[in-house]
């Protein structure tokens, strides 16, 4: 929570990034599809960013989640100032629990601050939690089948990032930025294999995980400029649902 309470506006500030809209926008929404009057909670949303969008690309009901006060205080400020009928709680993901179910959970860069295979299942759990059955989780995250092995410069996209040559889960991934308007700041984010994050999703009993490539924006395709970034790319999206309840069922209770 400390670290976003003091970058939160360097944070907003990144979202102009181009690989924001070109890459990192664009998938989420094509894995998204059509949402118009689905029901949507944002997990870890920050200043409100997707979970305005979401509104507006018409979910009906959107609820936003995040632990930072000021990240918080950012989203709320938003919803004032330029109303759409979205409305936040400040918490921690692993603690949340709905008051009612989800059509959709969406998590972008939430998985990647679980510190172990144990605080990824709550977060995991948490997210299943708030699901109506057959609701489905989408996020993007840390690219873990593409760790940065070392430092690896992404600055023509605005970034660096930086972690051990041989990572091991819990080991730490720095990020460092640089906005468009010279605003610097930096944050961590953790490591935990491909293989603890199958089994987190697998305990917490959503059915088919699976990591999906992000795409660059077809305005983008053919732009040499973006050759790099998408040969290996430094971030992943993944999608999970929770299964239909069965014939003569009982709600799932668990938290």
């Amino acid at each position: 929570m400390a670290q976003y309470d003091a970058i939160a506006d360097e944070y907003r500030a990144s979202k102009r990034l181009p690989f924001r809209e070109f890459v990192e926008r664009h998938t989420l929404f094509q894995i998204l599809g059509d949402i118009r009057g689905m029901t949507v909670l944002d997990m870890a949303c920050g200043e409100g960013f997707y979970t305005r969008r979401i509104k507006l690309a018409g979910a009906s009901n959107v609820l936003g989640v995040d632990i930072s006060e000021e990240m918080i205080g950012l989203a709320e400020e938003e919803e004032r100032i330029r109303p759409l009928g979205c409305s936040y709680v400040r918490t921690g993901a692993e603690e949340f629990r709905a008051e009612q179910a989800f059509d959709i959970v969406v998590a972008m860069y939430l998985l990647n601050y679980a510190r172990s295979s144990r605080q990824l299942q709550r977060m995991c759990r948490a997210c299943y939690g708030a699901l109506r059955p057959g609701g489905r989780l989408v996020g993007v995250n840390d690219n873990v089948r593409n760790p940065p092995l070392g430092t690896e410069s992404l600055e023509r996209y605005g970034f660096v990032r930086s972690g051990p040559a041989l990572p091991k889960d819990g080991d730490v991934t720095l990020y460092e930025f640089t906005n468009c308007d010279g605003s610097r700041f930096r944050f961590e984010n953790y490591y935990l294999s491909p293989r603890t994050y199958r089994e987190a999703f697998e305990n917490a009993e959503f059915r088919d995980f699976r990591w999906i490539d992000v795409s660059l924006h077809p305005s983008r395709r053919g732009d040499g400029s973006w050759l790099r970034f998408m040969a290996r790319p430094p971030i992943v999206a993944f999608a999970a649902s929770k299964a239909e309840r069965p014939e003569g069922g009982v709600p799932d209770s668990r938290c």
